[in-house]
């Protein structure tokens, strides 16, 4: 039951990411190209995908509370974010007006691995060590 729990989110955030893909731009509204009016020299970035796989990652290496996160477990993190990111551009292929982009899966790894970088900064992996429970041995 505990490994449920703790995967739990990682699923939901799944499950935003599907219903996220399902919607055109136009639905969406178009709100994080205003990202890139501030930094207007990752203009290749879709911040979308970036945010998305940022999260979904941290909500990956959450779910692997109780080890300590291993250069291993982050490079397995970031490798389920990209076959998560490869499977959200398949189903976009089906979505109207959406088609698939290699470029996404890009950014979904970036934002992965950008993530895994961010909890490796000593002060903050202490911290999210101790706030996803990682018990040292």
């Amino acid at each position: 039951m505990r490994i449920t729990v703790r995967f739990l989110p990682a699923f939901l955030w799944m499950l935003a990411i599907f219903y996220l893909s399902a919607r055109t731009g136009d639905d969406m509204g178009g709100w994080l190209g205003q990202f890139q009016r501030f930094i207007p020299f990752m203009e290749g970035l879709d911040w979308g995908h970036f945010l998305a796989y940022f999260i979904l990652s941290l909500t990956y290496a959450w779910a692997f509370g109780i080890h300590r996160l291993t250069w291993v477990i982050k490079l397995a993190v970031v490798l389920l974010c990209t076959l998560y990111g490869v499977t959200d551009e398949i189903h976009q292929s089906f979505v109207p007006g959406r088609t698939p982009d290699v470029m996404d899966i890009r950014n979904d790894a970036i934002g992965a691995a950008l993530a895994m970088l961010f909890v490796t900064i000593p002060s903050i992996r202490v911290r999210f060590e101790r706030w996803k429970g990682a018990k040292y041995y």
